[in-house]
């Protein structure tokens, strides 16, 4: 910290403080109070129950997400074991009919299929057309509440901390009767940019939701028409 005797009053009226002359030094003794600081805020019960509710709604999502390469699977073989039986079928029912008497026994087995890769498709499209947009829907807002969460819990930290080092600066300010603080260059001010950060991440995800959640609405409205 500067010595008292290395400015004149007279020169000098304004002081600036810092730990250590040494920016590299200054700048990693920041950077690990501001880690600390954030390590505190994600200890916080708010905290963890909203990331809960994200990691929920990311496993939903992508239960959907392979739920709909599955099916898109199984219908790819489906059609392709279609294939092969509707041939099969045909060459008997020909060789039956040449015989005397068409025997259709094997036809069962056609329309089963056709049953399965049909019904697999009504569920692509269930899939595709609302179970996934409202799954991404959910996700991204519960990480948009999540990001806000956060930014909130860190806001708090860096307000107990500026209240801390205000404490501490009470009795200089009793002296002098003013004494401007810059919080900015500090970790209080840290604390604060990087939520402001999340907030705008925050802001963002609830305008992609929106954005989707609109296109779903119109499409589930001409469906319904």
């Amino acid at each position: 910290m500067t010595s008292p005797l290395d400015f004149h009053i007279t020169e000098t009226p304004t002081l600036h403080f810092v730990s250590t002359d040494d920016e590299q030094r200054l700048s990693q003794d920041l950077q690990a109070r501001l880690e600390e600081s954030l390590g505190q805020a994600e200890e916080q019960p708010e905290v963890i129950a909203a990331t809960d509710s994200t990691r929920a709604a990311a496993d939903r999502l992508q239960q959907m997400k392979k739920a709909e390469r599955s099916l898109h699977q199984y219908a790819r073989e489906s059609n392709s074991e279609m294939a092969s039986v509707t041939e099969r079928t045909l060459g008997a029912i020909i060789e039956s009919a040449a015989e005397g008497k068409p025997v259709f026994a094997k036809l069962s087995e056609v329309v089963t299929i056709e049953a399965r890769i049909r019904y697999a498709g009504r569920a692509l499209e269930r899939l595709v057309e609302h179970q996934i947009p409202l799954a991404q829907i959910a996700h991204l807002r519960a990480d948009s509440h999540e990001l806000l969460t956060r930014a909130r819990v860190i806001e708090n930290v860096a307000q107990a901390r500026a209240e801390r080092v205000l404490g501490q600066l009470r009795e200089a300010v009793n002296e002098e009767m003013v004494l401007p603080i810059d919080m900015s260059k500090g970790v209080a001010g840290a604390l604060l940019a990087h939520a402001g950060g999340l907030k705008r991440l925050a802001v963002q995800q609830a305008e992609n939701a929106d954005r989707i959640e609109k296109s779903y609405i119109v499409r589930a409205g001409k469906e319904n028409r």
